[in-house]
């Protein structure tokens, strides 16, 4: 059986948008193919080759969206409670090595924006934070580096 994949509400709500965009994008592109393709010689039609390119492309993305929505395991962090880091946590965490404070949401990987502050369940830093509680000291190897955080504050919102 395939894996779960977990994300948040407002996660699946944006596949789920997304889906929705992309499925109405079929019919604009099998009319582009359609138009393309009354231009004579396919072989060396720019257009169709194009056309069916996105085309190919829709259709994978599509699948993908469907997988992962089939697979979804819809956790709302508003539901959770608890003293350890887990999915859904917002975690706030002080960088001991700058001594700045940090604000993250744990999220799934698709719903992931590092600008808004929400990062992926699978990244070293979520990995690193997932079970420990406030107060702990995590050491994370990132590309630039090792980092060290302490966990300030978990909430879950």
């Amino acid at each position: 059986m395939a894996e779960p994949v977990p994300m948040t509400p407002f996660g699946a709500q944006k596949l789920r948008e997304e889906l929705a965009r992309l499925k109405e994008e079929r019919p604009k592109i099998s009319r582009e193919i359609g138009v393309a393709r009354e231009h004579g010689d396919l072989k060396e039609n720019a257009e169709y080759h194009a056309a069916k390119d996105r085309q190919g492309m829709v259709e994978a993305q599509i699948k993908d969206i469907e997988d992962k929505l089939a697979r979804a395991e819809v956790i709302d962090p508003t539901k959770l409670s608890g003293d350890r880091v887990r999915f859904g946590a917002t975690v706030s965490v002080t960088n001991l090595d700058t001594d700045e404070d940090i604000v993250y949401q744990i999220v799934g990987a698709d719903e992931a924006d590092i600008n808004e502050g929400k990062i992926s369940v699978s990244a070293p830093l979520a990995r690193a934070l997932i079970g420990k509680s406030v107060g702990d000291e995590v050491v994370v190897n990132l590309p630039a580096g090792k980092r060290r955080y302490e966990i300030a504050e978990i909430a879950f919102k």
